[in-house]
């Protein structure tokens, strides 16, 4: 067999001798022999094609907020529904802080007050709901757990007045009845049981739809698990598993909040309002992933 070296490769095929060598490394010439340090090129052979560039995986939203959250970014997305989701979460709940008072507290990690008081619980809990979302951020990708829930429950509350009655179990499920727009919720003996089930049936599926994780909302609302701060744990996990189900998450408004409570007392009946009210939510949220350029 005839051979050439390396820079008649190189000649002959318009590439660099670098090239030659590296594709006679890889295995990609055939019956290319090395003689000490020289290659030794059948001179009938064939330039190697080059390998497919793998195109890189799209990156989705999840992707984004985790690099913003590392970085600490502020101005971006991560930053925004921070935020926004803080705010409006807290607000339908009764928090009296304001949209700019929630941006400060993220901000400058103070409160900046005028004429006006608050309430050091709506300050606690601002503060708590941040963690909360950095929590679901860093935890998206698994599945939700008891243990998980109840971790949200307990940065939620920590520190509140809630946190100092001897009969408020933060970070556990309630000892007490309750109930949620008039209608009763699953008595403190029932809870655990429920939530078990709930989940056992939730996690057979690696994936859900849309519909799947409203219904596990209201499912879990219907529970009403937690002495108080059920409706915000549950709306935090509605967001972590649009993240996991690679689905636009969305942030219910005070605008919306009412269309909002009636589609979750409709749902065992109709779903229609429920989803037509996250849907409009979820369009909103489309709108500022478009203004930053993140595809969905």
């Amino acid at each position: 067999m005839k051979y050439i070296s390396v820079a008649e490769a190189a000649k002959k095929w318009k590439i660099s001798e670098r090239s030659v060598r590296n594709y006679c490394a890889q295995g990609r010439i055939a019956d290319a022999v090395l003689t000490g340090k020289t290659w030794n090129i059948p001179a009938d052979a064939s330039k190697p094609t080059r390998k497919p560039k793998q195109s890189k995986k799209p990156r989705t939203l999840l992707d984004i907020l985790q690099e913003e959250q590392s970085s600490k970014q502020h101005g971006g997305i991560y930053h925004k529904i921070q935020i926004d989701l803080t705010y409006n979460s807290n607000h339908i709940e009764g928090s009296q802080l304001t949209h700019d008072q929630t941006r400060y507290i993220f901000e400058t990690n103070t409160i900046g007050m005028e004429d006006k008081s608050a309430k050091v619980d709506d300050i606690v809990e601002t503060a708590n709901h941040f963690k909360c979302i950095d929590r679901i951020i860093e935890n998206a990708n698994y599945k939700v757990s008891e243990r998980f829930i109840k971790e949200l429950h307990s940065l939620l509350k920590n520190g509140t007045s809630d946190s100092r009655k001897a009969w408020f179990a933060v970070g556990d499920y309630k000892r007490q009845s309750n109930e949620v727009g008039g209608h009763a919720t699953a008595s403190p003996e029932q809870v655990a049981a429920k939530m078990k089930t709930l989940l056992a049936k939730y996690n057979r599926k690696a994936r859900h739809t849309f519909e799947e994780l409203l219904d596990f909302h209201y499912q879990f609302e219907a529970i009403h698990p937690f002495q108080d701060g059920n409706g915000r744990i549950g709306r935090l996990i509605l967001f972590k598993e649009c993240l996991r189900n690679n689905i636009v998450p969305f942030i219910i408004t005070d605008k919306i909040k009412m269309f909002y409570y009636k589609g979750l007392n409709e749902w065992p009946k109709n779903h229609e309002r429920l989803t037509d009210t996250c849907l409009a939510a979820q369009d909103q949220m489309k709108a500022v992933l478009d203004y930053f350029k993140i595809s969905y």
